[in-house]
């Protein structure tokens, strides 16, 4: 009866949810583990998806300078794209993901069947990572944190612009520019991108500058910049542009840049009702995760006969999967945040 089945009907366990997160067994170890592992395969260097603990740290490449930041000391076996490294019973290799620096998707081949972990992806252009590579699977699981009809990107460029001019207008009225965004990844595309803009230098908070260094010392051009706690106290920031993370908000901190305006660089500034809700003067609709049509695009290019979804608005997605033909399930992975 086996054989006329679908090539991944044949085995569906290869890997399964566990209180650790997701297991490959027959690769002896976990994707993005939640808890303490032996061996943890790791897609990118986001607080939910890097976690201490565990014995062994595989990633991708360039990757490896942020999980060391992130974890400390601890073994960090970095693997150079398109690698295939073996473990255990599998073959495994990183492919780009586009989502931040070093971020990957996991290609896990066992027993003639290949099923790819994304983790988090986008299909946008960034001049700050790899761009995303297509891979071909007979499962594939694939995020899903914004994957509602609604949710469709404006061109990076043009929401460049828009930071510029609305930090040009506060500069008019002597105002300060804060604008919050993630410290991994997103900061580092927004100085790259308002290069091609301006030459200005801008302030950033203290968790941002470290990270933005690894991403000079990797070769990506940005704007200078220059940490908020070198600058002496009583310091005008009338004018200035500032990068901060969440952290930040509504810490004693913000009371360094007097008269200011605030926004947040985000894919849930879509939703305006998220703007107001967090009392945001502005926002702009940048994000580093794949938007419903670049699901959708990534799932047919993948020519997988089986989709597993998680993060986000998994069972939506995967329901609409499933009314187009595809068989598709969500999978229960514990949710976090970027900044974690």
């Amino acid at each position: 009866m086996a054989a006329h089945l679908e090539p991944w009907a044949v085995v569906t366990d290869l890997i399964a949810t566990s209180a650790d997160g997701l297991h490959c067994a027959a690769g002896g170890f976990h994707v993005d583990p939640v808890g303490p592992v032996a061996r943890a395969v790791i897609t990118h260097a986001h607080g939910d998806h890097a976690r201490p603990g565990s014995g062994e740290y595989l990633c991708a490449a360039p990757s490896a300078p942020l999980l060391a930041r992130r974890l400390g000391d601890v073994r960090i076996v970095p693997v150079a794209y398109g690698e295939r490294v073996r473990l255990g019973e599998t073959d495994v290799s990183f492919h780009p993901a586009g989502h931040v620096l070093g971020s990957a998707q996991v290609r896990i081949e066992h027993a003639g069947l290949v099923w790819v972990v994304t983790g988090d992806y986008k299909r946008q252009p960034d001049p700050t990572c790899a761009p995303f590579e297509p891979v071909e699977a007979d499962v594939l699981v694939t995020e899903a944190t914004f994957a509602l009809p609604i949710y469709r990107w404006p061109d990076p460029a043009s929401v460049a612009r828009d930071i510029v001019a609305w930090w040009e207008a506060n500069r008019a009225r002597g105002r300060a520019s804060v604008l919050f965004c993630y410290a991994l990844g997103k900061a580092q595309r927004i100085l790259a991108l308002l290069r091609a803009l301006t030459d200005q230098h801008v302030f950033v908070h203290g968790a941002i500058e470290p990270i933005t260094a690894i991403y000079r010392s990797s070769g990506i051009q940005m704007l200078a910049t220059e940490p908020v706690a070198d600058t002496a106290r009583g310091r005008s920031f009338s004018g200035e542009l500032v990068l901060a993370p969440e952290l930040a908000i509504g810490t004693p901190w913000m009371r360094r840049f007097g008269a200011h305006e605030t926004a947040f660089a985000s894919g849930w500034m879509r939703v305006r009702g998220n703007r107001r809700r967090r009392s945001f003067d502005r926002g702009f609709e940048l994000s580093d995760h794949a938007d419903w049509p670049a699901l959708l695009d990534t799932v047919r290019g993948s020519r997988a006969g089986r989709v597993l979804t998680t993060h986000g608005y998994a069972e939506p997605l995967a329901r609409y999967l499933r009314e187009q033909g595809t068989a598709a399930e969500a999978l229960a992975t514990p949710a976090g945040s970027e900044e974690d």
